[in-house]
């Protein structure tokens, strides 16, 4: 699964680590997270986060 980086922030979303501390589970794709998730880092939304 593709990586995701922050825009804003370059937070990086990685698919397998997820986001524990946000209760998104190891192995969720990028695509699969829910509309309203956030960047943990900055507060970004989904649509200001790029393939890596």
């Amino acid at each position: 699964m593709a990586k995701y980086v922050c825009d804003a922030c370059g937070y990086v979303y990685d698919p397998a680590v997820g986001d524990p501390d946000n209760g998104i589970a190891p192995g969720t794709a990028f695509a699969d997270l829910p509309e309203d998730w956030t960047c943990p880092e900055c507060g970004a939304g989904k649509d200001l986060f790029s393939p890596q």
